[in-house]
């Protein structure tokens, strides 16, 4: 278990420990998006990830990176969706128990996907303390051992290896976008760029229903969002000391997205590229539109986070 900032090193090892258990996802482009960006753009495709999104990878580590004993009694998480798939995986590779916290209001896609994996699943509110609430019940009935989201160097160590992908088949990037909820893809994304680019920028991707990160980004503090509401269910959660702390260091700037211009990217999305994401995956690319002139005659990787979406919420 990793007791603080991933190294290179430890970003490699992660990528060794969870190779044989991740798919290594494909990069997709388009002449057309590429006329309409003005950039040349490179998507690493993680919707197409085990449990559908790229929190496979921290989850696995994480899980992997334990000593027995500490897994014995299980492994436990709360998590809008995609972190609970894969810690509920994570907990079928190690034949031992996982214990979900998941929001009453989840993507149902997310919910099913837990439910497929045996884990035991307990609802709350929609809300982060009743979240970590529900954990501290786990524990304490289970002892199981805490993944949590973001806020774990091994988590963010495995995310990490999403961004080393791409850039070993396209080292001459000169941006990479990732969208950003509690941090964790942005924080592994900004990792890789320093120690395995030599050029690239990162910059993180945000919802205006959702926009702390870029408070917390220029304040060198965690900060609340003003209000909650946003369609990208995935990144309604803030940072964390460990993730703000990785971003401030490796991260060149934050932007954020209407809902509208969110469903405008995934529309194009799924006409041009012919792969379904959700809509948190679809703020990196539609702030590449909203940014045409900053990013024009650049390379550009966009990270697609997933792509568990309920589609009957979605209205273009």
């Amino acid at each position: 278990m990793l007791e603080s900032k991933p190294s290179k090193l430890d970003i490699m090892t992660a990528h060794e420990r969870v190779r044989p258990y991740i798919n290594r996802t494909p990069v997709l482009s388009s002449e057309y998006l590429n006329e309409k960006t003005g950039a040349e753009v490179f998507f690493k495709c993680e919707n197409l990830q085990k449990i559908g999104a790229f929190k496979a990878r921290g989850g696995i580590n994480a899980a992997l990176s334990l000593d027995k004993e500490l897994a014995k009694n299980g492994i436990c998480t709360h998590s809008s969706g995609n972190h609970a798939q894969a810690v509920a995986l994570a907990a079928k590779m190690l034949n031992t128990k996982a214990y979900i916290v998941m929001p009453e209001n989840a993507p149902l896609p997310k919910v099913n996907g837990v439910k497929e994996l045996e884990a035991e699943l307990i609802f709350c509110e929609p809300t982060l303390e009743a979240r970590e609430n529900g954990v501290k019940e786990i524990i304490a009935r289970t002892q199981a051992f805490f993944i949590h989201p973001f806020d774990n160097y091994d988590v963010i160590a495995g995310q990490a290896t999403a961004a080393k992908e791409l850039l070993e088949e396209y080292p001459d990037l000169d941006v990479i976008l990732a969208p950003v909820g509690g941090g964790g893809l942005l924080s592994g994304t900004g990792l890789s760029a320093k120690y395995f680019s030599k050029k690239a920028k990162v910059y993180g991707c945000e919802p205006e229903g959702a926009a702390d990160a870029i408070l917390s980004f220029k304040s060198g503090k965690i900060e609340n969002a003003p209000f909650i509401n946003t369609i990208a269910d995935g990144l309604l959660t803030k940072l964390s000391d460990k993730t703000l702390s990785i971003i401030k260091e490796t991260v060149t700037d934050i932007f954020t997205v209407s809902d509208d211009e969110i469903l405008a990217a995934m529309k194009l999305v799924f006409e041009r590229l012919k792969v379904v994401i959700e809509p948190s995956a679809a703020v990196p690319f539609a702030v590449l539109l909203k940014q045409k002139d900053l990013f024009n005659g650049k390379k550009v990787g966009i990270i697609f986070s997933g792509g568990n979406v309920d589609l009957s919420k979605i209205t273009f």
